[in-house]
């Protein structure tokens, strides 16, 4: 059987290879050899001079300082100002994040210890001489309000209504004036956010001025002629927004977190107010 398999494996190999054989040519072809000639370049076909070490033609790009020494001299001076104003913003953005990230701490270690079970004159000798953030300077308020009234001795019981009344009048003054420091200097972000983006459109409205002049004197309205100016006057709306748009987010989130401190700082004055409330009652016994 083995056999078999072997010879009609043997009998299509041969057949195979005479086939082979058959369809192959028999020689190479002779003759002279095939003429070449240089091609020429199709009609129409536009040439492209290519300087010595470059890769090829270059397109000049409009660079931002390009645009702005272009640029008309009022125009120069509506984005020197809004250059100004954004640096200034970011330097208040910057400076309050880390105030009242101090602020938040401070408060937080105040409160630890203040209802660890130290002694109020004890709290108070520690924080009367200077008191660092306005929960302290609400509570020192409290405090000097209070010994000054048991001054000459403790107060009759007709006078303790009094004494909770300029007690609670004390704190609540130092909360609006520490309030109103903390709040120092977001008037200018609030006025950035609002104006940036109309000086940069009155810069883009005498851009556009200039360009229209320009394409007047000239008779020549393409593109090359256009959009230099157009791109100067674009320009400065893009400052405009570029200075406005951080100074609104942060200027609302700030006002948002003075908010939320301003009402932790009333929530601690309440209930200062009632252990101090407390403690009258107490000596009215």
């Amino acid at each position: 059987m083995m056999g078999r398999f072997v010879a009609a494996a043997v009998i299509i190999v041969l057949c195979a290879t005479g086939a082979l054989a058959q369809s192959a040519p028999s020689a190479a072809p002779t003759g002279p050899a095939a003429q070449t000639q240089d091609l020429a370049a199709p009609a129409g076909a536009t040439s492209v001079d290519v300087a010595p070490g470059e890769a090829g033609p270059q397109i000049n790009g409009i660079s931002i300082y390009g645009l702005f020494m272009r640029a008309d001299p009022i125009v120069k001076t509506v984005m020197a100002l809004l250059v100004l104003a954004s640096l200034w913003s970011w330097a208040i953005i910057i400076n309050k994040w880390l105030a009242l990230g101090t602020l938040r701490r401070r408060a937080d270690k105040f409160e630890k210890t203040f209802w660890s079970g130290l002694s109020l004159d004890e709290l108070y000798t520690q924080f009367a001489q200077k008191p660092d953030h306005p929960m302290a300077a609400v509570f020192t308020a409290a405090i000097r309000e209070w010994r000054r009234a048991f001054e000459t001795g403790p107060p009759r019981e007709a006078l303790l209504p009094g004494i909770r009344d300029r007690v609670e009048k004390a704190m609540s003054v130092s909360i609006h004036r520490e309030t109103d420091s903390v709040e120092n200097q977001l008037g200018f972000l609030a006025t950035v956010g609002a104006t940036a983006p109309f000086v940069g459109l009155f810069g883009t409205v005498w851009g556009i001025m200039n360009s229209f002049s320009a394409i007047a004197a000239r008779h020549d309205t393409t593109l090359a002629v256009v959009a230099p100016g157009i791109a100067e006057a674009l320009f400065a709306t893009a400052m405009g927004l570029l200075a406005a748009i951080p100074a609104v987010i942060f200027y609302n989130k700030f006002v948002n977190d003075i908010g939320r401190y301003s009402n932790r700082l009333e929530n601690f004055a309440d209930e200062f107010s009632a252990i101090l409330s407390r403690q009258l009652d107490e000596k009215a016994k």
